[in-house]
């Protein structure tokens, strides 16, 4: 039997940048943060030569090894959907998914690589399990995709030992960083990513619904620089100092989300009779407390950023554990792969 391991890298792998970090496990269910790195990337990698080239890059500046490698793909072509089977084994629901996905996700699945697992319910029965139906979490990726990853990652001296979709590993981040919100209340989380975001809403443990909508980051700023008639670098520079006029402009450019998460919250309450206390923002746009600001008073509920390194021990030199304050919100999705995998063992 292979020994389970104590050190894993996680690597979160945008479109637009890639993060590592090096977790370890220690006596007491204790988790040290020992390396991390980020690098944004000027273009998706198309071969695994460049992703690997890209990959050796960041493992460089992350420093620091492990045999264990966790990964979390984000890509717009990802599916991740909720559906609601009669109870069935995941490996005969993943050839059933395989061979009828147009019939079971309304999409042809026999080009993906597919996963799904039953959502068990902890709490009281719901309209789907009293029809004589379960729910199942479904999740694939392209098997060109796939390939690319993998091979990328060996060239870059890693084999990868897990892989995910980024939301789920963002899914298991909130729960390792909250896990007393995560065990007992309705929560919600928005990952605003570049080009898209992903919205996921929990109670008490089970993933309730996971939605993604074409608005990120990039769409953010194109409005902002649109509606003002400035650059970039002004636009970051007027929200940091909270300007009223750039603050109504960013009321205009995320009233699309905003609208979505309203939607979202509705289903929650509608089927579930559940509220939602607060909001949890991670991505680029979390670490402007302009934004949060407007996002809670556009939502009326508490919108903050959180970070799953802060339930980490640090042994990082001085000069990494000041740039990890505004690293760490970026770390999620690469935390959450590999706290995973650690905790399995």
């Amino acid at each position: 039997m292979a020994k389970a391991p104590t050190s894993v890298i996680g690597v979160d792998l945008g479109r637009y940048s890639l993060k590592s970090v090096l977790l370890q496990k220690k006596p007491g269910n204790r988790y040290v943060l020992t390396h991390y790195a980020a690098q944004i990337v000027a273009e998706p990698a198309e071969t695994a030569e460049a992703l690997a080239t890209q990959l050796k890059s960041l493992f460089k500046e992350m420093g620091g090894s492990a045999k264990a490698c966790a990964v979390g793909v984000s890509t717009p072509d990802a599916i991740i959907r909720i559906i609601e089977q009669p109870e069935t084994p995941p490996e005969l629901l993943r050839e059933a998914l395989r061979l009828n996905g147009m019939t079971l996700l309304n999409q042809d699945c026999r080009e993906f690589v597919l996963d799904c697992d039953r959502i068990a319910p902890l709490g009281s029965p719901t309209e789907a399990d009293a029809l004589g139906r379960k729910r199942y979490l479904v999740g694939g990726l392209p098997r060109p995709q796939v390939t690319l990853v993998g091979t990328a990652l060996q060239q870059a001296s890693n084999d990868v030992s897990v892989m995910q979709l980024a939301p789920i590993c963002a899914f298991n981040a909130f729960e390792f960083a909250h896990e007393e919100v995560f065990n007992n209340q309705a929560f919600f989380l928005v990952d605003i990513g570049h080009t898209n975001s992903t919205m996921m809403v929990g109670l008490k443990r089970e993933l309730i619904l996971v939605r993604n909508i074409d608005f990120g980051g990039k769409a953010l700023i194109e409005a902002l620089t649109s509606l003002s008639g400035e650059g970039r670098e002004a636009v970051l520079q007027a929200l940091e100092q909270e300007d009223e006029v750039m603050i109504e402009f960013a009321r205009v450019a995320i009233n699309a989300l905003i609208r979505e998460i309203q939607n979202s919250i509705g289903f929650l309450e509608h089927r579930h009779e559940e509220t939602i206390p607060k909001i949890y923002v991670s991505g680029g746009p979390a670490k402007s407390q302009a934004l949060l600001k407007v996002f809670t008073e556009e939502l009326r509920l508490p919108c903050e950023s959180w970070s799953a390194v802060s339930k980490c021990e640090s042994t990082l030199p001085a000069n990494r554990t000041a740039a990890l304050a505004e690293y760490g919100i970026d770390l999620n999705v690469a935390c959450g792969a590999a706290a995973e995998l650690l905790k399995a063992s």
